[in-house]
């Protein structure tokens, strides 16, 4: 069969095919981790499930890698490659809402930003992340931790049905009733078995929240930590927090002889009746004192959107580790309050998630993400500004990470891992894996989607 040439490609597609002699090439090629500079063949930002299957069968056919690009946020930069093909969503970007049923259909470009304002003009929302400018793909495939996971569930325990290009370019639903297998491969196991080129997700009655972040001084953050591991056990499942090492940037909030000193920090968001919101945060105000805080009621997109600007895309360095955690024993603890404080830049930062509540309703089996039975996610998130200082700030990851594994799962969350992590793929999905390689045969056997945390059939 002959190989489908670029020009081919133009024909088939409606959206933009660019390649190196286009001039916005080197806009194209550009993804959120200024650490990655890779140069693709061909970029096609694709405006429909029609292109994307062109581009499956221009990578399948032409034998060269095949990224896929949604939100661009990917730390080990899953969503660009050297000299093969990236299908690019962010032009498939559409929400549509249905406030009837409570669900929402999503374009597989479409950012939780997008998302959060299509469904709060119904009052509506669901589980997505903690920055808006996330694609809702990735995060949904790979698990989805967000402020609302507690109460909720994950992004992808929301999921009801999915619009999947396989490597062979067919178009397939997969949901419940239909490609069961594939349905329970995506809820977890990342973009192993097709592009997605949409979601369709239940939705919950959010609109305003009672929410924020606040600022205690490090010399409190044993305290902190051991009443977050007792208080986030059984708290009402409204209620979402997480603790986190922080700079604190140059806001207005934060008095201006502290701006830039470390902290340790709590951001909470309390999605219950907002008239009991004062009350439910009372007990993370009389933990310790609060140096600065910027607590009180207002949209849930705005606290979905209120780290945003701490991560210009394409402008940071980024390298992160992961772990998940059944008990945030005070070995680890101990572990965290040598490395946390150490934070380098205002960019930097490390959360310990919740992924209790309403995640563990689910069983281990029931789809690809697996670790139902542990209660945290840590992420230890490294981002710069200067490439200068990658050696240094890659080494506090590292170390920050070597110093916490002893006490944590052998698995982690696979939208927080890096680039170096392939050798901890089995233990991430712990006994779903072998289910995971047996579809990954079914749906990609010749391992067309590699690129990502990949499942190798």
């Amino acid at each position: 069969m002959a190989k489908t040439t670029i020009e081919q490609l133009r024909e088939r597609v409606r959206g933009e095919v660019i390649t190196p002699r286009d001039e916005n090439y080197e806009q194209a090629r550009r993804v959120f981790n200024a650490m990655i500079d890779r140069r693709p063949r061909v970029v096609v930002r694709c405006a429909n499930a029609g292109d994307v299957m062109a581009s499956v069968d221009f990578a399948r056919e032409n034998r060269i890698d095949l990224a896929v690009r949604g939100g661009g946020h990917s730390v080990p930069g899953f969503g660009t490659c050297d000299d093969g093909l990236v299908v690019d969503l962010s032009r498939m970007r559409g929400v549509r809402v249905d406030p009837r049923t409570r669900t929402a259909r999503a374009e597989g470009g479409a950012t939780w930003g997008d998302f959060n304002h299509a469904t709060h003009a119904f009052g509506l929302a669901t589980t997505g992340g903690v920055v808006s400018t996330t694609g809702i793909a990735g995060l949904t495939l790979g698990g989805g931790i967000g402020h609302l996971a507690r109460g909720f569930g994950l992004s992808c325990d929301n999921l009801v049905s999915a619009d999947v290009v396989t490597a062979d370019g067919r178009f397939l639903v997969a949901s419940d009733s239909e490609n069961e297998d594939l349905f329970w491969a995506i809820r977890g196991g990342g973009g192993n078995f097709g592009v997605v080129t949409s979601f369709e997700y239940n939705l919950h009655p959010v609109k305003d929240i009672y929410g924020g972040v606040m600022f205690y001084e490090l010399s409190e953050a044993a305290n902190v930590l051991r009443f977050y591991r007792a208080f986030i056990a059984d708290a009402p499942e409204e209620f979402g927090a997480f603790p986190a090492f922080q700079i604190a940037p140059p806001l207005p909030f934060v008095p201006a002889n502290r701006q830039g000193d470390a902290f340790i920090a709590m951001v909470a968001c309390w999605a219950g009746p907002v008239d009991r919101g004062e009350r439910a945060f009372k007990p993370f105000h009389d933990l310790a004192p609060v140096v600065a805080e910027l607590v009180g009621p207002m949209p849930y997109p705005a606290l979905n959107s209120a780290f945003d600007a701490l991560y210009p895309p394409g402008q940071l360095q980024h390298y992160w580790k992961a772990n998940f955690v059944t008990e945030l024993t005070d070995e680890a603890i101990k572990a965290h309050l040598e490395h946390g404080p150490k934070v380098p830049v205002v960019n930097s930062t490390v959360h310990i998630y919740p992924i209790n509540g309403a995640c563990h309703r689910v069983a281990p089996g029931a789809m690809a993400f697996a670790y139902r039975h542990a209660n945290f996610a840590t992420v230890i998130a490294g981002m710069w500004p200067d490439p200068h200082q990658n050696e240094a700030n890659i080494k506090w990851v590292r170390d920050y990470y070597e110093a916490t594994a002893p006490h944590s799962e052998a698995g982690g969350y696979i939208n927080f891992m890096a680039g170096d992590d392939q050798d901890r793929i089995k233990d991430n999905y712990k006994g779903n894996y072998e289910r995971l390689v047996k579809i990954k045969r079914a749906y990609d056997p010749e391992n067309l989607f590699h690129l990502n945390q990949n499942i190798r059939p």
